[in-house]
């Protein structure tokens, strides 16, 4: 029922900067999976790539607390050599979303990637749905 998603750097990146209107629907997201009712994935690529925006704008104790907290509520996906050959052959264009995606299939229990750029997933062979569209099937399913 969709309920292992891999949420993308952009989704929490709307969260960390409050990017409205984007930032309820990540938030909304992000408190299932600190319930405990889907179980959220991000991958080492997604937490240094939040660390470096946030470190722009923010003290490295804020940004650590924060990543912190993320961290305590989603599991971390694996990338390993394979997922970096995968990535590096495939058709998608940009290579950071090549690694999440080929992680996410890697994985084995990811069903969805939640992120607000579908057009970058485009070969995905998973799901890809933004978080407000992802909220929403919760509701109907």
């Amino acid at each position: 029922m969709m309920n292992k998603i891999l949420i993308d750097s952009d989704a929490i990146l709307d969260f960390f900067f409050n990017r409205e209107p984007f930032a309820e629907h990540v938030a909304g997201v992000l408190s299932l999976c600190e319930k405990k009712e889907i179980a959220g994935y991000v991958t080492p690529v997604i937490v240094s790539n939040v660390y470096y925006l946030l470190r722009q704008t923010a003290p490295q104790e804020d940004v650590s607390k924060k990543l912190t907290l993320l961290i305590s509520i989603v599991e971390v996906s694996h990338i390993d050599k394979n997922t970096i050959l995968q990535a590096l052959t495939s058709e998608f264009r940009d290579f950071e979303d090549a690694l999440q995606h080929f992680s996410a299939v890697s994985n084995g229990l990811i069903d969805v990637i939640v992120t607000r750029n579908l057009k970058d997933y485009k070969h995905s062979t998973l799901l890809v749905m933004t978080p407000e569209n992802y909220l929403k099937t919760r509701l109907v399913g």
